[in-house]
């Protein structure tokens, strides 16, 4: 891009290559969220080509009465 320009080679050994330093800082932050935002299909509860079986589901049901005071 400014390869042949002495000031961007000025600038570059004063103050480091910022534009490739922000480059490779979006391309990790990319990657990140491209884990982070992937499904979690080892947590689903039943796998997906196995329709659910009526009654083999967790139900909630009523706790017994406690002791009355």
């Amino acid at each position: 891009m400014f390869q042949d320009s002495p000031i961007y080679d000025r600038l570059i050994s004063e103050r480091g290559d910022v534009p490739s330093q922000v480059r490779r800082e979006a391309e990790r932050v990319s990657r990140e969220l491209e884990f982070v935002m992937q499904p979690l299909e080892s947590f689903s509860p039943l796998p997906a080509e196995r329709p659910a079986q009526p009654g083999t589901a967790w139900q909630r049901s009523a706790l017994p009465p406690g002791p009355q005071r």
